[in-house]
């Protein structure tokens, strides 16, 4: 298991983010950031993420293009890009996240083939451009209200036969406020619908202290 690396399990900087959120909507995004009040960094790669990579419990694509909404300082992105080898696009609605994911691919001496762009997801209009979309945190940051949205733009940018990889996290008690807003599994079945396959479903052995118990491994094929 890995060592907590963040403010992830701290509830006072939940609350802190939500308290910015309520009051500048999207903009509130690139001020936590600003503010360093950012709980989902965990300032290091997924444990999950590397497990299922690492363990082929999936044969995931090893060419084409995956795209990582949300991607924040680019852990993940990096990884997939190397792991991989997939031309990867990291985006984020933060200018000042794009900024640290650039210097974090620097620091690490990240790959050519991963890329940070300041744009907003659901206003990406490539259609059936990517064999990887990967999601930790992206799903449970936008208001319940807007998951159909993200599933039908998430159907639209994955070729067929491509894969979507969900990271679900936190999984937690009931609660209205948010972000992070309540999830559970079955919520991402219900919004993909007929067009994808569950091909994963798992509780992820390697993880992060403050994410034990509140995390899952979902992996979707595109039919």
């Amino acid at each position: 298991m890995a060592s907590p690396h963040s403010s992830l399990g701290d509830p006072a900087v939940f609350k802190s983010l939500q308290e910015i959120i309520a009051v500048q909507k999207e903009k509130g995004w690139d001020e936590a950031w600003k503010a360093e009040v950012t709980p989902w960094d965990a300032k290091a790669i997924q444990p999950a993420l590397k497990e299922l990579v690492e363990t082929e419990a999936v044969n995931l694509p090893r060419s084409g293009r995956a795209f990582v909404p949300g991607c924040g300082r680019g852990y993940d992105a990096v990884y997939i890009a190397s792991s991989l080898g997939l031309d990867t696009l990291g985006a984020d609605i933060s200018p000042t996240a794009i900024k640290a994911a650039e210097e974090y691919k620097d620091t690490v001496g990240g790959p050519e083939n991963v890329k940070f762009e300041v744009c907003d997801f659901f206003a990406v209009e490539e259609e059936a451009a990517f064999e990887l979309i990967y999601d930790y945190t992206f799903f449970v940051a936008i208001p319940p209200s807007m998951r159909q949205a993200w599933g039908k733009q998430i159907s639209r940018l994955v070729k067929p036969g491509g894969y979507l990889i969900t990271l679900v996290f936190p999984i937690l008690p009931y609660t209205d406020a948010g972000p992070p807003f309540y999830v559970r599994s079955e919520h991402y079945e219900a919004i993909l619908g007929h067009e994808w396959e569950k091909i994963l479903d798992t509780i992820p052995k390697k993880t992060l202290e403050s994410h034990v118990g509140k995390e899952r491994m979902l992996v979707w094929k595109k039919l």
